[in-house]
């Protein structure tokens, strides 16, 4: 079982040492969020919560993922990096590509996009992106990155984007893995169909198998039940060997050690939070590295 840490919400100018605290402690990889902005008023569309708002103000620290993720890769050898998770339709793909793939030769391919479609309107409105079509320009935007992450000349045509012969340089040495985020019917159905993994947003164990066993029967309906796929499932009560190896024969490969605002407290110092790393690596991660 490997063991991912969420750094959303934490103070920006600590997370440099966050990551070399993170593979210090045996995490697998960091977990970080995406959003542009936060609006004064917005209407309640947050699946996770009963009032439809998530547990964020205006004052929340969001850096850009990806200048993230590349300063926490510069400090670390073995760590991986994941969006938990990338509005994927909110942005043109030629840009994510450009950004996702910079962002992968630098880290030697320790990247992972993972994609959700989003749920705030008002962000969408603002950058004039149609929100009602975004599920359909999510997927077609996975076809674009798969496309432009090869070192050739391609093209696309499709209902949202219409790309001419081109070619973008530097190529990644891989493809960047796609893991779709959220827990709805259609994401898990686009996971199965077109993600290279999942990532799931708090469960119960019993929920969480119950999830994996769907995709399980998705995965195997789409014909790619041989294909590599890799799930991050976070869980709602503190991990246990005998749920978490439940969770591995459903097919459960990570979890996640939620963030510090809700570990250590809504404002903490760095050296607060690399205690916390330590003692999850010592408690958590080594006792329950081989379930």
């Amino acid at each position: 079982m490997k063991f991912w840490q969420s750094v959303s919400f934490s103070e920006p100018d600590q997370l440099v040492e966050i990551a070399r605290g993170a593979e210090a402690a045996g995490f697998e990889g960091v977990l970080v969020s995406e959003h542009l902005f936060v609006p004064q008023t917005y209407e309640p569309g947050y699946l996770y919560s009963e009032d439809g708002r998530p547990d964020f103000s205006a004052e929340t620290p969001f850096p850009d993922p990806w200048c993230t993720i590349s300063a926490m890769a510069a400090v670390t050898t073995r760590l991986r990096f994941a969006t938990m998770v990338y509005i994927l339709p909110l942005h043109h793909p030629l840009e994510v590509a450009k950004q996702v793939g910079t962002a992968a030769i630098l880290s030697n391919d320790r990247v992972v996009l993972g994609a959700g479609a989003g749920w705030m309107k008002e962000e969408f409105d603002v950058l004039g992106v149609d929100f009602k079509s975004r599920g359909a320009r999510f997927d077609e935007a996975i076809d674009v990155l798969r496309k432009v992450w090869r070192p050739e000349m391609v093209d696309h045509r499709g209902a949202h984007f219409d790309l001419p012969r081109l070619q973008m340089s530097p190529a990644p040495s891989k493809p960047v893995p796609v893991f779709i985020g959220g827990m709805s019917k259609r994401a898990l159905r686009r996971a199965a169909e077109r993600g290279d993994g999942w990532l799931g947003a708090g469960s119960t164990p019993d929920d969480a198998i119950a999830i994996l066993n769907e995709l399980t029967r998705l995965r195997k309906e789409a014909g790619r039940e041989s294909e590599p796929f890799e799930t991050v499932v976070p869980l709602v009560v503190p991990p246990d060997p005998d749920s978490l190896k439940r969770l591995s024969e459903a097919g459960c490969h990570g979890t996640v050690n939620y963030p510090f605002t809700y570990t250590v407290g809504p404002q903490s110092t760095l050296q607060q939070k690399l205690d916390a790393m330590t003692r999850f690596g010592d408690e958590v991660i080594t006792p329950l590295r081989d379930v």
